[in-house]
């Protein structure tokens, strides 16, 4: 079974992460099939990068989703658009409200020290 998860990249202390779509068995760390995207819990707010489309994808495909993840994409709207791409909204509306919500979001380049 394939599943969306987050991979740790970064330093120690300094995490940040990968989005992937991963067999369900394989390690944390180890294999994978494809990066969907980045996250970084440091910036205030935090920082999503994601190929919407390549999510999409996997998604009907019958991917499941970490729960991080879940909530990551909850969060930012990605499960609500998916909803509407399965009842038959085009891929290409979804893609531009998707790009105006992401560049009118203020995120600091700065990261935090917790």
């Amino acid at each position: 079974m394939v599943r969306i998860r987050l991979r740790r990249v970064g330093l120690r202390n300094q995490p940040s992460y990968r989005v992937i779509a991963a067999n369900g068995e394989s390690p944390r760390d180890g294999k994978f099939l494809e990066i969907l995207g980045n996250y970084n819990p440091r910036t205030q707010p935090f920082t999503l990068e994601v190929k919407e489309d390549r999510v999409y994808h996997w998604m009907t495909n019958g991917a499941q989703l970490s729960e991080p993840v879940e909530r990551l994409f909850k969060n930012t709207g990605i499960l609500d658009r998916f909803q509407r791409f399965k009842s038959g909204e085009s891929l290409e509306t979804l893609m531009a409200e998707s790009n105006e919500y992401f560049s009118n979001r203020k995120v600091s380049v700065k990261t935090r020290l917790d």
